[in-house]
């Protein structure tokens, strides 16, 4: 029994003296990690200002790569090691400053000044901390007014000038430069933070949609696409990605229904694609010209006109636009818009028949439009026959002969001579032929030949009318 008692107390001995040296041996595998890796941070204590050097530099060189999060943990094992350097904290203060999280940096600012009250230095950059973080809250409060230039020189100016790594402000900066319509910067500064990180979905998407402004699609359905294999469920780059796919959409529908004659359905499409982004200038000025295009096929020219013009007023030197619309005032017989619009759009490519010949055509129907209408004057139909223009022309010379309006002699003989040269160029076949097709009659009217037309024959009272320049009919006057 004894010898079983003894073999039993010697087991107890070997296992705790076993524990007792795995313990040891830990121990000191702790000490050596200690003095291998916070030895630079603690021989401050021991009075070596060249370890401190040496980390403040490390730092330095953390955060010139933008390797803060390094940066802040070397800092943070320093103030453990000695919570008395006062230098790790204001080092620290300043990376949290660039960072703008405002709230600790302050605090570290606090605890530097509270160990070397009235040092000028930090407490202009504990000014700038202030001044950062009032201006980032005056940018968003102008965001919601909606005064996005002003919102956007705050961040710009001042912000990113005392926070330059703040990430907020960044995001904050490139969403105010698309509110404002500078989608060439928007692109180059989401640039510079997907270089920092690549995976960014916020910078993907507004690069997305700077891209997607500037009518360059194709770049920004690749950056959509990235961000959704990254967050299939991110709700706005859905939004944006399939916004853009039903708008290519309905751009592709139009198009092809106007190529198979199908116009109607066509104007139908091009409005729906329209409709989609009222905003998207870049891409909807090509779908306004498409319109336009379109409904001067139908004959829809005011609506034509309305369509060509909201191209122009996006781009002015849109020269196809100028062009169409001119077609569409014609078919509103808006002459001199007509021709305006063709002689501009002719100075613009002196080169192009095609523009030309329409200018001819327009100059044309202006010119004809200035001239009087015969057969509005005679109140007849352009296909009335030669016996119902004779009949007209009695009719009326009888009404308005000065003679028979005494109180409106004035009136009366203006109409009458208008009457009067009307008969002359319908009255006969070639110059009425002429009239028809568009050419000058202007020396047709009054004062032709003998052998007139009288349609009163030789009988009743006489009325005696001298007309100055003669009279279809006569030679220096009529007489009834």
């Amino acid at each position: 029994m004894m010898g079983i008692n003894l073999w039993g107390v010697s087991s107890i001995d070997f296992i705790a003296w076993r524990g007792l040296v795995y313990t040891v041996y830990i121990l000191h595998f702790v000490c050596i990690c200690q003095f291998l890796f916070l030895h630079p941070l603690v021989s401050a204590l021991d009075g070596k200002p060249g370890d401190v050097a040496e980390l403040f530099e490390r730092v330095s060189r953390s955060v010139k790569v933008k390797r803060y999060s390094e940066a802040i943990n070397d800092l943070n094992a320093a103030i453990e090691a000695d919570p008395t350097l006062s230098e790790a904290y204001r080092h620290k203060a300043s990376i949290f400053r660039q960072l703008c999280r405002y709230e600790e940096s302050e605090e570290s600012y606090k605890r530097f000044l509270e160990m070397k009250p009235g040092n000028s230095a930090v407490e202009k950059e504990l000014s700038q901390l202030h001044q950062s973080r009032d201006a980032l809250n005056t940018a968003m409060n102008l965001v919601n007014s909606g005064d996005f230039s002003k919102s956007l020189e705050y961040v710009d100016k001042v912000v990113l000038v005392f926070s330059p790594a703040c990430l907020k402000a960044k995001i904050l900066k490139v969403k105010l430069l698309l509110l404002v319509n500078d989608y060439s910067s928007a692109i180059s500064e989401t640039g510079f933070i997907l270089k920092e990180d690549e995976n960014n979905l916020e910078a993907l998407l507004i690069r997305g949609r700077a891209y997607y402004y500037l009518a360059d699609h194709d770049v920004a359905i690749r950056h959509f696409q990235k961000g959704l294999r990254l967050d299939p469920e991110h709700s706005e780059l859905k939004k944006a990605y399939f916004g853009l796919k039903n708008l290519l959409k309905k751009t592709k529908s139009a198009e092809d229904n106007e190529n198979r004659g199908k116009l109607r359905l066509a104007v139908e499409d091009y409005r729906a694609a329209l409709a989609l982004d009222p905003n998207h200038t870049a891409y909807n000025v090509n779908l306004h010209l498409g319109l336009c295009k379109v409904l001067v096929k139908l004959g829809r020219g005011k609506d034509a006109v309305s369509s060509c013009t909201d191209a122009l007023n996006i781009d002015g030197e849109l020269l196809e636009a100028l062009v169409q619309r001119g077609e569409a005032r014609l078919l509103v017989e808006d002459f001199e818009g007509a021709v305006a619009d063709l002689r501009t759009a002719a100075e613009k490519s002196p080169q192009d028949m095609n523009i030309r010949q329409t200018l001819l055509k327009a100059e044309k129907a202006l010119k004809m439009s200035q001239r009087k209408d015969w057969y509005k004057i005679l109140g007849i139909s352009k296909t009335s026959s030669i016996s119902e223009i004779k009949k007209a022309y009695k009719r009326l010379a009888l009404q308005w002969h000065p003679d028979k309006n005494v109180d409106n002699r004035e009136e009366a003989e203006a109409k009458f001579r208008d009457i009067a040269a009307a008969y002359e160029v319908l009255g006969d076949e070639e110059k009425r032929t002429r009239y028809d097709q568009g050419e000058d009659v202007e020396d047709m009217g009054m004062g032709g030949g003998g052998g007139g037309f009288n349609p009163f024959g030789g009988g009743g009272q006489q009325y005696t009318f001298h007309f100055e320049g003669g009279f279809p009919g006569g030679g220096g006057g009529f007489h009834f």
